[in-house]
């Protein structure tokens, strides 16, 4: 292969001086011909810690196959990766979205510091998406990213397809007293059947969705499951994809472009996406230096349909939409309905359209995960920004599967989320309530939280078309409920959120995309004068680090 196609490795390898270089290279296996040719770092994000990334290892390796097939040189390397599931509900959760940035970090200090031609990485849970792809963008070396798959359902007590979000609701369940412990028991131990993230369309599946629509992996990377030979095959077929990408110097500031982005975020509100999706495109658009704002999402909201009957409003998990035909066939039929750029590059080297020329559209399929176009769940999309008075900067709402779009009601205020849980466990919260959870920001958790255990246990007792909940930390993909989160500016920085008092009359319309307290603006502004800033919550540690450069959610939380 000629030289050219090195540019960055040479700089690590060529010529006498770099003869020290070239001499621990060949300690891990470099021949003579190896220091001409492409340079692929392979990104596991391998770990036993979930059963999201536990297979990782075998993908990785069947990725460095592919790259010496297609003529590159592959060095594996580890990055670290934590359970967003696992973590959920205590202390632990603080540390989620700043694994984010620590993945985008360690991709970048490895992949940068040994000059690598091309980035080749696998991720299986949440963070570790937007992290991967954070750092390609930055590097701007030819990179594709590939997604370990969703987990097959499990089976629950009564033949019913059940996944993760089915046992956080049990524990709701069963505080109420609707569910036994071997009721809770017989969940646990099915809700979970093997390797793979989490199966509805939660965070890691929406991301993987976006970043398929964004060009960044290979066509089916987002919906292929993770235990199937087709996983086995894309991650051979990614590592020689690279190669080729590398000898035509398509980079990732090629794909991610605004068409690109918006090709994306289409397929999440046409899904049923995460609200993290808004976090982490943000975050990646800041990243590939593409202007990207709020009112992006809000624009391409107000047009796309919610088309996709997946869990956590809907019946389905990914592996039903694989088996309906797949990503490429959703986006087929979005491309046929004008909602995509079919212009925009993508990591085959050729168009999304291209790619999707002899696709058939999920609409020829006999199935009913994708409801028509001409009778969407919602005409509109599922994720909205809101604004008001309590959210200057904007707050984002997932309506999916509502019955009660708007709500009224008197606040009942908590100070982080063991303090609402624990209350919810005593069943002080009462339908009208509107919840809310302040001090989970991005700055004053340190890490923005997710909400799940809260909202599911909410949704167990009954409670979830009933009350309404805000807060200025985040809610998994497995969310449901009239819930509002993202809220900017945060408590900790002294948001109006952090004014708000037991009884205040809050108004969450989703409609009118609003939200704000029922107070004169000079009873705000008394409260404001009386309002003294919280001393870190955290002093030292990644954590205090994270709190002292992460900027608003309403930028993505972006800590460059």
């Amino acid at each position: 292969m000629p030289s050219e196609h090195n540019p960055t490795s040479r700089l690590t390898t060529e010529g006498a001086g770099r003869a020290p270089n070239r001499a621990m290279l060949r300690a891990v296996g470099f021949h003579d011909d190896d220091f001409s040719r492409p340079m692929i770092g392979v990104a596991s994000l391998f770990s036993e810690i979930t059963p999201c990334n536990a297979h990782l290892d075998r993908l990785a390796r069947r990725g460095c196959e592919g790259v010496r097939a297609g003529g590159g040189v592959p060095q594996i390397f580890g990055a670290p990766t934590a359970s967003d599931g696992i973590m959920m509900g205590h202390q632990g959760m603080r540390y989620s979205l700043v694994s984010r940035e620590v993945i985008a970090d360690s991709l970048e200090v490895v992949a940068g510091g040994m000059n690598h031609d091309g980035l080749l990485a696998f991720g299986g849970c949440d963070k570790n998406m937007p992290g991967c792809v954070m750092a390609m963008a930055r590097l701007n070396v030819p990179s594709i990213f590939v997604y370990g798959g969703s987990i097959l359902p499990g089976t629950g007590p009564d033949g019913a397809d059940i996944d993760i979000v089915s046992i956080f609701e049990a524990v709701g369940r069963h505080q109420a007293g609707k569910l036994d412990e071997r009721g809770v028991h017989a969940i646990e131990c099915e809700a979970c059947p093997g390797a793979g993230s989490c199966g509805g369309m939660y965070t890691a599946n929406t991301m993987s969705s976006a970043i398929e629509a964004m060009g960044m992996s290979l066509p089916y990377d987002a919906s292929y499951p993770a235990v199937s030979s087709a996983k086995e095959r894309e991650a051979f077929l990614a590592g020689e994809a690279l190669v080729r990408l590398i000898e035509k110097n398509i980079r990732p500031r090629d794909l991610i472009t605004r068409k690109s982005l918006e090709n994306a975020y289409t397929l999440v509100l046409a899904l049923g996406g995460s609200t993290n999706a808004v976090l982490h495109l943000m975050a990646i658009a800041r990243e590939a230096e593409v202007e990207w704002t709020l009112a992006d999402f809000d624009r391409l909201g107000a047009k796309i349909p919610h088309l996709a009957d997946l869990k956590p409003g809907g019946r389905y998990v990914m592996n039903d939409l694989h088996r309906a035909g797949g990503t490429p066939a959703v986006l087929k039929a979005l491309l046929d309905a004008g909602y995509l750029h079919g212009e925009c590059l993508t990591v085959t080297g050729r168009t999304l359209a291209d790619n999707l020329k002899d696709v058939e559209s999920i609409y020829k399929r006999r199935q009913d995960v994708i409801r028509p176009l001409e009778r969407p769940l919602h005409a509109t999309g599922h994720l909205v920004v809101l604004h008001g008075n309590l959210a200057p900067e904007g707050a984002v709402a997932k309506v999916a599967g509502l019955q009660t779009r708007r709500i009224t009601g008197p606040a009942k205020v908590f100070d982080g989320e063991e303090a609402c849980f624990a209350a919810i466990q005593r069943r002080d919260i009462k339908a009208g309530d509107v919840v809310v959870i302040r001090g989970e920001g991005p700055v004053g958790g340190p890490g923005m939280r997710e909400m799940l255990s809260v909202t599911a246990a909410l949704v167990g007792q009954g409670l979830g078309e009933s009350i309404g909940l805000i807060t200025d930390g985040r809610f998994s993909g497995g969310t449901h409920g009239l819930v509002v989160g993202h809220v900017a500016p945060e408590a900790w920085t002294g948001g109006p959120i952090a004014l708000l008092r037991d009884g205040d009359r809050v108004t969450i319309d989703a409609d009118a995309k609003r939200l704000d307290v029922h107070l004169e603006d000079s009873e705000l502004a008394k409260r404001r004068a009386a309002w003294t800033a919280p001393p870190p919550r955290v002093a030292r540690g990644v954590l205090a680090k994270y709190a002292r450069c992460v900027h608003s959610a309403s930028e993505g939380a972006i800590t460059s």
